[in-house]
């Protein structure tokens, strides 16, 4: 039971190509944008589509392989674990950011297609 600790799994869709950095100690960092989509029917029989939106983290190699290969559109299966943290804003304001960093990452679909975008 201890590897089910903090452990999420999506799949998605890009809603931005990912955002790759070098931070000054070195190590990459990028920050995707995801979307996951659940349907269902509502008693009236109306089909309604919920789209969630989730930040996710990758660190290293994976942040290098996310910038070169990955872009908007693109569906990927992550699995990472959650992460909350806090920080001020330049205005002095509290926020909040629920994140999922990343441990795996796999590129679905089409892959001449994943290419050629």
């Amino acid at each position: 039971m201890k590897t089910l600790r903090n452990k999420v799994q999506l799949i998605g869709n890009l809603g931005a190509d990912p955002e790759v950095k070098e931070l000054t100690d070195g190590k990459t960092v990028a920050k995707i944008s995801l979307a996951t989509s659940d349907t269902y029917k509502k008693a009236s029989g109306e089909k309604v589509t919920e789209t969630q939106w989730h930040n996710i983290v990758a660190w290293g190699k994976t942040a290098e392989i996310a910038g070169k290969y990955l872009k908007k559109g693109n569906r990927v299966a992550i699995e990472g674990r959650l992460v909350n943290r806090t920080y001020e804003d330049k205005k002095g304001i509290k926020r909040y950011v629920t994140e999922i960093v990343v441990n795996d990452l796999l590129m679905l679909g089409d892959k001449k297609a994943a290419m050629a975008s």
